[in-house]
This record gives C-alpha cells, sequence and structure tokens, in this order.
C-alpha cells in the first residue's frame, strides 16, 4: 500500500472515529438546550441522586409541569426502570415513578 493511500485510509476512520463519538453525546431534544440552564450532566447527577442505577435514556423535552422543559431519564435498578424527570431551567425534580407499560 502506498503511503498517499494509507495516509488517506487513516485520515478517513479518524473522521469515522470522531463521528461515532459525536454522536454518543447526542440527545433526543438536543435543540432545546439552548433553553436550559442546567446542563444535562447536572440534571444526570440530579435525577442519578432521585433514583440511583443506570440511565438506559435521556432526553429534554418540552412538557407541562414545572418551566415546560425538563430532562427526561429512564433509570434501570434491577427489574424496574424508574422514570426521574428534571426541570431544566431550575434542577428541581418534577417526576420519580416506575416506567409505565407504555413507555414513551
Amino acid at each position: 500500500m502506498n503511503r498517499t493511500i494509507k495516509t488517506a485510509l487513516i485520515l478517513t476512520l479518524a473522521v469515522i472515529s470522531t463521528a461515532g463519538v459525536l454522536s454518543a453525546h447526542a440527545y433526543t431534544g438536543q435543540k432545546l438546550a439552548g433553553g436550559a440552564k442546567v446542563s444535562m450532566r447536572t440534571a444526570r447527577s440530579i435525577a442519578l441522586k432521585a433514583h440511583p442505577g443506570k440511565i438506559t435514556a435521556e432526553e429534554l423535552e418540552k412538557e407541562k409541569g414545572g418551566s415546560g422543559l425538563r430532562y427526561s431519564f429512564d433509570i434501570r435498578q434491577g427489574k424496574v426502570t424508574q422514570e426521574v424527570g428534571v426541570d431544566a431551567r431550575t434542577g428541581q425534580v418534577l417526576e420519580n415513578a416506575p416506567e409505565g407499560p407504555n413507555p414513551d
């Protein structure tokens, strides 16, 4: 393999790897983040204090209650999945209940 092809291959792999890392940090509703005063990282911490476990899903959404902008986390502990909602502007826990039979 000549040097030009090797260089092109390495650059292509680097771009693909970077794209995968960047998409891993994206979450549903990220386009609403400009209206949040609480970061996703802080909201995760608040949610895990309210209900320890493993976060299996997260999103930022407009929803009634609180300021109207909420981080929503599905947190699994054992066989139970808990939905924890954190107000994206105040950090207040708005919801902390077992996920229903029809999760959103």
